[in-house]
């Protein structure tokens, strides 16, 4: 047997270790970095940069880009087109337009006081559409997606909204919100390419009415008018439960199909493999949250 010097085996734990970036850095740097511009002030920049951040940890008093804190998020978004915030979300509270909650656009920001003093604004996310908005999270520690009409916590604790888009850009559809495809899986929702649950986009009053038993759907399509007796009898005869989330695309009434929903990603990832195999292939895992 090769005999391996102690020395090595330690050099090569420190050569592998040291290649690894840490996740979440013990010392966070504490200077302020204003982002670069790197794109124009668009929707489709801000919706795509959303979409590539979600997942990102949380690390305080980071502003990218590779952490954020929820101010440091907002902070990065708007600094990377061009747009000058304070770099605090008690400072960003202050400026730009006021906006009621009804009259909420892609893009605004949405202001909650989290701590004690239920006056202080602590917290801060960018509103989406349809109730859902992105945000910086210290309970999730990473970047994730939450809706307002879903959540007690965050509904009672807005204090404020703030417009900083110039109208021609909050006025532009973002493609998560518009219409779905019938029977094709949901441009609605984030990517899927790493095997992470989809955030699918419900209507308001489904959001508000959906069992609180979980959070993790298996979507099975999404039909113009209601779906085959034959395919809901296939799903029934496989001792699966199914929901119908409703909603208007012009003169149609379009029905999105959710099996579900199941507490654990074990248990949905478990429903998705006989879907797949005997209702629909083309399936996917949804989560509402």
């Amino acid at each position: 047997m090769r005999y391996i010097k102690p020395i090595t085996i330690i050099s090569t734990i420190l050569l592998i270790s040291g290649c690894t970036p840490d996740k979440y850095p013990k010392h966070p740097d504490y200077a302020i970095h204003k982002p670069k511009v790197k794109c124009k002030a668009c929707r489709a920049n801000l919706d795509r940069m959303v979409k590539q951040l979600q997942g990102s940890p949380y690390v305080w008093a980071e502003e990218g880009p590779d952490y954020f804190d929820c101010s440091g998020l907002t902070y990065y978004l708007y600094g990377s087109m061009g747009i000058e915030l304070p770099r605090t979300a008690r400072e960003q509270a202050k400026v730009g337009k006021k906006v009621s909650f009804k009259d909420l656009k892609y893009g605004d920001l949405l202001f909650f006081a989290t701590g004690k003093n239920r006056h202080k604004i602590t917290h801060v996310g960018m509103y989406l559409g349809n109730g859902w908005f992105t945000h910086a999270s210290t309970t999730k520690s990473k970047v994730i997606y939450s809706n307002i009409y879903k959540s007690r916590y965050f509904k009672s604790r807005l204090r404020v909204c703030r417009r900083y888009l110039p109208d021609e850009i909050t006025n532009n559809q973002p493609s998560w919100q518009k219409a779905q495809p019938i029977a094709k899986s949901s441009p609605n929702a984030t990517s899927n390419k790493k095997g992470k649950a989809v955030i699918i986009n419900t209507p308001i009053e489904d959001i508000e009415s959906l069992s609180n038993d979980g959070t993790y759907y298996v979507q099975v399509g999404s039909f113009s008018g209601k779906p085959s007796h034959t395919l809901l009898s296939k799903i029934k005869s496989n001792n699966l439960h199914y929901r119908l989330i409703k909603f208007d695309r012009g003169n149609k009434q379009i029905n999105k199909l959710l099996i579900g929903p199941y507490k654990t990603k074990v248990q949905v990832e478990k429903a998705l493999k006989i879907v797949k195999q005997k209702i629909q292939p083309n399936a996917f895992i949804a989560e509402i949250r």
